[in-house]
């Protein structure tokens, strides 16, 4: 049965992964790719020889620290993959619930051999997005009470974007461009490549009308300039706090403001009470520790008729 077929017998997990807007391919993909590294071609030796064929136990998957969820519908397809959709999984929580240390937020039940084999698999994507999410909600957190939103970057690890991306909105970020396709970017380098701020923004706009366009500045000087030229967004690169201000004074509301290098947890309200727009932190996805989530195994309920 193909993978997709197999997923069709599951409507409930695609109808979760399409609610949160992850391309089901694309989960697939990933999640195929992380068993297939696990079993490089072989089986799990380990489980094969010590856990006989038809003993089957419950997996749980319970938090070792408090933090906010992401992935759980990725960990459950980690194991309708591995089983061939034989272990059958229950989610007491939600993503995006923030949790306490010792919560279950996942319950498996099958064969143990495919139990243990998906454990790690499972884990690795739950603890990776779930840390995410749990950084992602201390700095909404700093934010509370202002406009200002947090929003991540494209330091993103290689195949995992789009749901590092939505590990970021399960904490309550935002999400900036998800490729370099579908707005633009003006960065420093392109200043210098087309010859001026106004230039290399006139430039994108002349090519592409009716993509948006945000363009990086570091000096008030360029701010007006980018202004005048009527840029959607425009991110103000290494600017302190009294900086960002006067940049906020200065803009009037005419383009929407995103700070950018050097912001901490510590700084972040200094800077969202200027009233800039964004925050961009590139460590959301590239800096964020793992939440702690372990996998207890113990045997599962016998029928009646095993008695």
């Amino acid at each position: 049965m193909s993978e997709r077929d197999l997923l069709t017998l599951h409507p409930e997990l695609e109808e979760r992964l399409v609610a949160a807007e992850l391309a089901v391919d694309d989960v697939l993909r990933v999640v195929r790719m992380a068993i297939d590294e696990d079993l490089d071609g072989g089986v799990d030796v380990t489980s094969t020889a010590t856990v006989p064929a038809d003993h089957r136990s419950v997996l749980e998957l319970v938090t070792r620290q408090a933090g906010c969820i992401a992935g759980v519908p990725v960990a459950e397809l980690a194991f309708l993959l591995v089983s061939d959709g034989r272990v059958h999984c229950r989610a007491p929580v939600d993503d995006g619930a923030r949790v306490a240390a010792g919560t279950t937020v996942l319950v498996a039940e099958g064969p143990t051999r495919d139990l243990l084999t998906a454990e790690r698999t499972a884990l690795n994507l739950l603890g990776h997005l779930s840390g995410i999410a749990t950084h992602t909600a201390r700095w909404v957190d700093a934010m509370a009470g202002t406009s200002t939103r947090i929003r991540d970057t494209r330091k993103t690890v290689p195949g995992l974007r789009r749901l590092e991306k939505y590990a970021v909105r399960c904490g309550g970020g935002v999400n900036h461009r998800m490729s370099l396709s579908d707005a633009a970017l003006v960065k420093d380098n392109h200043v210098v490549a087309a010859g001026g701020v106004r230039e290399a923004f006139a430039a994108v706009r002349s090519r592409w009308p009716g993509l948006p366009v945000e363009v990086e500045v570091d000096r008030l000087d360029q701010l007006v300039e980018v202004l005048d030229a009527g840029a959607d967004l425009v991110l103000l690169d290494n600017f302190d706090v009294a900086m960002t201000r006067e940049a906020v004074a200065l803009t009037a509301g005419r383009s929407r403001l995103e700070s950018s290098g050097g912001l901490t947890l510590e700084s972040a309200r200094d800077y969202a009470d200027t009233g800039v727009d964004f925050l961009a932190i590139g460590a959301l996805t590239h800096s964020s520790p793992t939440l702690d989530i372990g996998g207890d195994l113990r045997d599962a309920p016998c029928d009646e008729g095993d008695r």
